[in-house]
């Protein structure tokens, strides 16, 4: 008995995938589900709870649920909530510009370099502004690199120079002139008030304005750079979450070599 009980409810699911209408995954197949996690400025108790489950609600959010409520301070609270959305995508009809060349690796990016260019190639890198996180510059640069990607110092034909954090536009700038850099890499971490759109921007106006925006193949990269965003601010590629030094290094040479440099 409660195993025919079992396998009608098993045959309920919704099994069918259809890429024109995805919808969310949590528990089976297009149940829509989906997880928020905020902070409201409210205490944590059975008022502040109905307060997040309104506001998910808003969004569209059908029977939410808070999962966890977590005390900051007096009068703030961090929530997290679940529930289901009717809301769908059509993934077949997307489109993300995106670097488009096959990533080469350490060595074979070195011999590219030897065949092409027959010398070292100068890639100057730093966080620049305010911004005082070295992770994502240090993560493309340094030898150890990230994740098992070696970084840009361990390359052979490859003569990185990390600059660090907060370094004005300026001086990023008398550096890449002082080495005769090929590639310039800009790492944003700071995000809050799109700091990191104005500081990006100032940079590519200043390359303008000083006549030297084409002398360099130019690249930035964040958790929050899309390549598309990239480009949309001047620059030649975007790294963002999930993209390493070989990627970086694969696109700057491939780009070198369409323009002719030498």
């Amino acid at each position: 008995m409660s195993g025919g009980l079992y396998n009608t409810h098993k045959a309920d699911f919704d099994t069918t995938l259809d890429l024109t209408r995805v919808k969310a995954y949590g528990d089976t197949m297009n149940d829509g589900k989906v997880q928020f996690s905020f902070t409201l400025p409210v205490k944590n108790d059975e008022r502040g709870m109905e307060a997040a489950r309104q506001l998910v609600r808003k969004m569209g959010v059908e029977e939410p649920n808070v999962a966890a409520a977590k005390s900051l301070d007096k009068e703030f609270t961090f929530y997290v909530v679940y529930g289901s959305v009717v809301h769908s995508v059509d993934y077949e009809h997307i489109h993300v510009e995106t670097v488009e060349e096959e990533t080469m690796g350490m060595e074979e990016t070195d011999e590219f370099i030897r065949e092409h260019f027959g010398r070292k190639i100068i890639m100057l890198g730093a966080s620049t502004g305010t911004d005082a996180h070295t992770v994502g510059i240090d993560a493309i640069m340094n030898r150890k690199g990230f994740a098992g990607h070696y970084g840009l110092e361990r390359y052979e034909m490859i003569e990185a120079i990390n600059m660090g954090a907060q370094v004005a536009n300026e001086d990023f700038l008398k550096k890449a002139i002082e080495t005769d850099a090929d590639v310039l890499l800009i790492s944003q971490t700071v995000t809050q008030k799109d700091i990191h759109i104005q500081n990006l921007t100032e940079f590519i106006e200043l390359l303008e304005a000083e006549g030297l925006r084409d002398r360099f193949v130019v690249c930035c990269g964040g958790a929050r750079m899309t390549h598309e965003l990239a480009k949309e601010l001047g620059y030649d590629a975007g790294f963002g979450s999930g993209k390493y030094a070989d990627d970086v290094a694969t696109f700057a040479v491939t780009e070198m070599v369409k323009r002719g440099v030498k």
